[in-house]
C-alpha cells in the first residue's frame, strides 16, 4: 500500500475518510450520532478521519455563487479522502437541504470514491434518506455501499453521555459497513493510482 500524507499531515498507511454531517440544525442530533460514528471509525483502526461539518465549512448561501474560499477549501477536503461515511437525519421522507447543497459544491472530486451510510430518523430510521441519496452519488460517479447502519427512534438509542443503549446489533452493523467501506477505499484508492477516473471518461 502507498505511502500517503494523512489530513494532520503525518506520513502514514491510513485511508482518509470524511465524516459528513448531514444537519445544521439548531440542536440537532447529529453531533451524537456523528460522534458515535467518529468513535467506531477511530476503533476499526487503519482510517485518519475527517470531520466535515457544513456548519464550520464558510459555504455560501443557497443563493449564493458555489465558488470562493469556502467552496475551495470543502473541494479540497473531497478530493483528497479515500472514502465517505455520511451521517443523514430523515426530514419529511428526504435527506436535508444541506446535504444535497453541499454535496452539489463538489463533483469531480467524489468520482470512484465509496460513500458509506448512518442514518437516523422515526420508525425508518433514515433509510429513506439513504435510498434517495443513493441515486444522487450515482451521478457523482461515487460507489455507494449496500450495507448501512440505520438508528431508528435515535434519541431513544443514546443515553445522556452519548452511548448507545444495547449497542450489540449497531456496532456490529457498524463494522461489517467499515469493513466493506475498507476493501472498496483500498482497491478504488489504488485504481485511481493507476488510471485517473477522469481519464477513462475521455
Amino acid at each position: 500500500m502507498p505511502r500517503l500524507t494523512t489530513i494532520e499531515g503525518h506520513i502514514m498507511d491510513q485511508l482518509r475518510i470524511g465524516l459528513i454531517y448531514g444537519s445544521v440544525r439548531d440542536g440537532r442530533f447529529c453531533d451524537t450520532v456523528a460522534g458515535w460514528a467518529a468513535g467506531e471509525i477511530e476503533r476499526a483502526g487503519g482510517f485518519a478521519l475527517d470531520p466535515i461539518d457544513p456548519r464550520a465549512l464558510g459555504l455560501p448561501d443557497w443563493s449564493g455563487r458555489r465558488d470562493g474560499e469556502g467552496v475551495t477549501a470543502f473541494r479540497e477536503r473531497i478530493d483528497g479522502a479515500d472514502a465517505f461515511v455520511v451521517v443523514t437525519p430523515e426530514y419529511n421522507h428526504a435527506y436535508p437541504a444541506v446535504l444535497k447543497f453541499m454535496i452539489d459544491c463538489a463533483y469531480a472530486e467524489w468520482q470512484a470514491k465509496p460513500v458509506a451510510f448512518v442514518s437516523y430518523g422515526g420508525i425508518s430510521g433514515g433509510l429513506r434518506a439513504v435510498e434517495q441519496l443513493r441515486l444522487v452519488f450515482a451521478e457523482l460517479h461515487a460507489v455507494t455501499l449496500r450495507d448501512t447502519v440505520s438508528l431508528a427512534f435515535a434519541p431513544r438509542r443514546f443515553d445522556a453521555a452519548g452511548r448507545l443503549i444495547e449497542p450489540e446489533q449497531t456496532t456490529a452493523a457498524m463494522a461489517v459497513m467499515l469493513k466493506a467501506l475498507r476493501w472498496w477505499a483500498t482497491t478504488l484508492r489504488q485504481a485511481r493510482a493507476v488510471a485517473p477516473y477522469a481519464e477513462a471518461l475521455a
